[in-house]
């Protein structure tokens, strides 16, 4: 075996082993349970811009972020994009597998080098079998995005472009955190998508908000929170 392979597999293994080790859905188990789960646990990686998946394709593996992040979104009929959501480290996709075997609706693209792990279907059941304390996890996460998703569908029908991209931002401030500084993690585009407008309106919005003193530009993606109270009221 020559010294190039020995790496490859050194870093192979490494990638798993921090994938199982960081995913919510696993990192409750003992040593011994995620060595089990390490040895079914499929390490892939990806350019930024390089799909995982597409639309209808097959859709027979979980997929967890271990480095890096994934853009979710879908296509309507005439070609519009719509952003539905971003995976950063932790998070999964495809876990419509689980139940049974289906197609992928949406889009899955790396927005930076990303590295992933996958778990077949198939797998992935003996698993939820050995230790139902996975499956709990996995309800709990999708229990959360069914939340979020029907959040940002009333937002859609009760709030205005302005509330929407200020609720946006407010949401982007760490709790655990004393600084007001924020980092968009997506492009304009992306936002704009993300809130149901387009980049020139999210770029006239952000100007109005600085003009009324409730966010400061720091740079292209970081912003300050300066009054956070009024974003929400406005």
């Amino acid at each position: 075996m020559t010294e190039q392979t020995n790496e490859n597999q050194h870093t192979c293994g490494s990638s798993r082993q921090g994938c199982v080790s960081m995913v919510p859905i696993f990192n409750h188990l003992d040593t011994d349970h995620l060595d089990e789960i390490m040895k079914v646990v499929d390490s892939k990686s990806f350019k930024k811009g390089e799909l995982v998946y597409r639309a209808e394709e097959t859709s027979d593996v979980l997929t967890i972020v271990n480095k890096g992040s994934l853009r979710i979104y879908r296509l309507s009929g005439s070609g519009k994009e719509q952003l539905v959501r971003v995976l950063k480290s932790g998070e999964f996709t495809g876990e419509l597998a689980l139940f049974n075997e289906t197609v992928h609706e949406n889009y899955a693209e790396a927005m930076v080098p990303t590295a992933v792990c996958q778990i077949t279907r198939s797998s992935l059941q003996k698993l939820l079998i050995s230790y139902p304390s996975i499956a709990i996890k996995i309800l709990q996460e999708l229990s959360a995005r069914v939340n979020q998703s029907e959040q940002q569908a009333a937002r859609f029908t009760t709030e205005s472009t302005e509330q929407r991209l200020a609720t946006y931002l407010v949401d982007l401030l760490d709790p655990d955190s004393q600084s007001n500084v924020v980092t968009l993690p997506l492009t304009k585009k992306d936002l704009a998508s993300y809130i149901g407008t387009t980049p020139e309106t999210v770029s006239r919005k952000l100007k109005e908000l600085e003009e009324m003193q409730l966010i400061k530009r720091i740079s292209s993606s970081k912003i300050s929170i300066l009054d956070e109270d009024e974003l929400l009221f406005l």
